[in-house]
């Protein structure tokens, strides 16, 4: 393909099914769907893991967290791997970055003294032209709306958290409903939409590279007049979740300590979001006005390529870190195992070049985060480096499907430090008696079973075509233990298979170095 501009979306705690183009029976995103009828929808799209930094490392590298080891947020993503913004410097394209990549330097790179070091919210190597925009780092949008003449609060931070005090109808719809104190315009979704805009119009016909990088629907759910109105509580989907907590939490303990923390301390605690049937409600209708808000965004950057003639030279990529269990489970974080974590959109629109590409297809078979980056790298025929889990998504966008592809996918959650990472009050590893490197679990699903393997409790076994909801455990049953052994023995070839590789290629001996060719999966 010739060089054409590459805009890259992402959005963060996105579900996969929240698109008005599935069907969804109450968001509406109608440049999306017009996005994906122009481009490809990948239905079955799943990230790899969570919270947002280890899942990012995974998007922006192409590795699985087994081979990134970015286990946290916070979590140095180690200087030896390449990254999307790095090998797309190897094509000539400069990186910009409007938003936030959630990446934290290897701190073996820098003295001790070094800024870069001593804040979480890093930005990504290979990203030159930056402008980062997070919950941590707000100082960009507060000179923004100073300017626009908005009154910025002496802790920045209440930009993100404050809502209108005596709001009218918060008693009778919940907490959620009330609005931010800022108007729809001076948003950070708006800000961070004003800054791709100009940079757009500003770039002319140079060849570019830029990652827009949304926060949003990311909690607090706080959202601006109008999209705190525009959905309904009644009209949400009702909670996929056993008759009690009681009754979720003897699922497995690792449930149990996430109900009992998520609901006791934390960043999602009855105090902040109260549990309570009227306030849930309100705030999933939030979220899907901040879906909205984000929606109505993106179709203004849409617009301005389209206007000043660059759409058709633009390849796009949607897709979102991870998703959120939104009262789910009796859950609101993405910390369990469940599909609402890890089931994300994906939308991929190429450029028309001599021969038009399919457009309007749905793709239903499981794709995964980690071929973001090997599908973009192929798109402009460049090599896809040797650490890259994921495969190219390409031939999907030719109408095509890939030959041995995958019919499971994968993901993997390192909870050692959820106490720190989420507030909690215990830690897991105490309140569960397992060992500190016990912390961890691995998933494997597809089209019927989900296999659930923790490195030092029960495992779970889910049948997804009778249990859509992932209420019933099978994996103590004995008329399953058969199943339950087939699918541990996948996931050990799985991680066999998908063990770091980067130097297994390369043999040294009297004739120097010799990189010995592979048949990239």
């Amino acid at each position: 393909m010739k060089q054409n501009n590459i805009l890259f979306i992402t959005v963060d705690q996105w579900r996969g099914e929240c698109l008005s183009i599935l069907d969804h029976p109450t968001v509406k995103t109608p440049n999306l769907d017009s996005l994906a009828a122009d481009g490809v929808l990948f239905r079955n799209h799943f990230t790899q893991c969570t919270p947002c930094g280890p899942s990012r490392a995974s998007l922006y590298t192409g590795m699985y967290l087994q081979n990134h080891r970015t286990v946290e947020n916070g979590t140095p993503l180690d200087a030896r791997h390449t990254n999307i913004a790095l090998e797309l410097r190897k094509l000539g394209y400069d990186p910009a970055l409007i938003g936030y990549t959630d990446t934290t330097p290897d701190p073996r790179s820098y003295s001790s003294q070094d800024p870069a070091i001593k804040n979480s919210c890093g930005v990504l190597p290979g990203f030159q032209k930056v402008l980062n925009v997070s919950t941590i780092c707000t100082e960009s949008w507060a000179l923004w709306l100073e300017k626009r003449g908005y009154t910025v609060p002496k802790n920045s931070r209440d930009l993100y958290y404050k809502s209108v005090e005596g709001y009218p109808g918060v008693e009778t719809r919940g907490k959620a409903y009330a609005p931010a104190c800022y108007s729809k315009e001076e948003s950070d979704t708006a800000f961070i939409t004003d800054q791709a805009l100009q940079f757009i119009r500003r770039s002319g016909r140079q060849q570019w590279f830029l990652h827009v990088s949304y926060l949003k629907p990311h909690r607090p759910y706080l959202a601006p007049e109008p999209y705190n109105l525009l959905y309904h509580p009644d009209d949400v989907p009702d909670f996929k979740r056993a008759s009690s907590l009681e009754v979720e939490a003897k699922q497995h303990p690792y449930l149990a300590y996430l109900l009992n923390q998520d609901l006791n301390s934390g960043y999602y605690h009855t105090g902040i979001y109260p549990r309570d049937e009227k306030s849930m409600r309100q705030l999933r209708a939030t979220y899907y006005g901040l879906m909205t808000e984000l929606d109505d965004n993106i179709g203004k950057i849409l617009t301005l390529l389209k206007e000043n003639g660059q759409y058709e030279n633009t390849v796009i990529v949607f897709v979102s870190d991870h998703g959120a269990q939104l009262g789910d489970h009796h859950l609101l974080p993405p910390a369990a195992y469940f599909d609402e974590s890890f089931h994300v959109p994906c939308i991929i629109r190429l450029p028309d070049e001599k021969e038009k590409y399919p457009h309007g297809l749905v793709v239903e078979d499981f794709t995964e985060n980690v071929d973001i980056l090997p599908t973009i790298l192929d798109i402009f025929d460049a090599n896809i480096p040797i650490q890259c889990d994921g495969r190219s998504l390409v031939p999907f966008l030719l109408g095509k499907t890939p030959e041995k592809w995958r019919t499971e996918v994968h993901w993997e959650v390192d909870f050692r430090y959820m106490k720190e990472a989420w507030g909690y009050s215990a830690s897991p590893d105490k309140e569960l008696g397992i060992d500190f490197e016990a912390c961890s679990f691995n998933v494997i699903r597809d089209e019927q079973y989900k296999y659930v393997h923790f490195a030092d409790l029960p495992p779970l076994l889910f049948d997804l075509k009778k249990d859509a909801d992932e209420l019933h455990n099978l994996a103590g049953d004995k008329a399953y233990t058969e199943l339950v052994l087939k699918y541990a023995q996948k996931m050990l070839s799985w991680r066999m298979l998908n063990d770091e590789r980067t130097l297994v290629h390369t043999i040294v001996g009297s004739e120097g170095v010799t990189e010995r060719p592979v048949t990239h999966r």
